[in-house]
């Protein structure tokens, strides 16, 4: 694998016992863009990477990389769930939680060796939080969590990452931090699968856009999915979001 094959769905149905969740989703999620998943609370946003990653089990579809299905690949991957779905009492500092990356080249119960220590402190570096090393995660604000918890996924040197809500309750500096680093892995060809909510100015910070409400409403640039039509399909009434023509004419 090359690191810049497209991710590839197709008629993706997940259900919780008689409830269907998702249903006949089809897409491609294209490396080297950085792309957003949106859509209203209970739209299946979560549901969706975590069925791709085979958390949950699938009905019926594919998810395919680089023609082998994705559950294949997970060494290609990295994944980080949203912050309520962490433990913030487990007794671990910085290093550690980043150090997790390397587990999975290193081995279980195996001494990180050079190259691995290098690729943390480049990683926590990366996100500026090298001076919080050796601090108790609990001990964090949610961005600098936030900060950390994608210096893990750096360490790991994936070609995949899923995000899931990675900007609720971070600061305007994290929330800088992570979209600059989101594009130069984009940059290099990376996939990036972002979970969010927020329709105001921080989504012109993604190529591609993906808007659910259990079925696929949309998916393309910013400027074919923020469609009143569309916007209406996903949320079910009129909503405001962030558009670059009003904001360009009100400068």
């Amino acid at each position: 694998m090359n690191g810049t094959a497209a991710i590839a769905i197709n008629n993706l149905g997940v259900y919780y016992r008689t409830v269907e969740a998702l249903h006949n989703i089809s897409l491609e999620v294209l490396p080297g863009k950085v792309t957003g998943v949106f859509g209203p609370n209970g739209a299946g946003k979560s549901t969706l990477v975590k069925a791709m990653l085979g958390l949950i089990p699938v009905r019926v579809g594919t998810v395919l990389y680089d023609g082998q299905p994705l559950q294949n690949c997970l060494e290609k991957v990295a994944y980080v769930p949203q912050r309520s779905q962490i433990d913030w009492t487990y007794p671990v500092t910085v290093w550690d939680v980043v150090m997790m990356g390397r587990v999975r080249k290193t081995g279980w119960f195996r001494r990180f060796s050079t190259v691995s220590h290098r690729q943390g402190m480049e990683a926590l570096a990366k996100v500026q939080m090298e001076a919080y090393k050796n601090r108790p995660i609990g001990q964090l604000s949610g961005g600098q969590q936030q900060r950390v918890f994608l210096a893990r996924s750096l360490a790991q040197e994936a070609d995949i990452f899923f995000f899931d809500e990675p900007f609720v309750g971070v600061d305007q500096k994290t929330e800088n931090i992570i979209f600059n680093i989101f594009h130069e892995l984009a940059d290099l060809g990376k996939i990036i699968l972002v979970i969010n909510h927020d329709l105001g100015e921080s989504i012109t910070n993604f190529d591609e856009l993906i808007l659910l409400n259990k079925e696929l409403v949309a998916v393309g640039d910013r400027k074919e999915v923020l469609q009143e039509e569309n916007l209406y399909r996903a949320y079910g009434s009129k909503v405001t979001f962030f558009s670059e023509m009003s904001s360009h004419l009100a400068a």
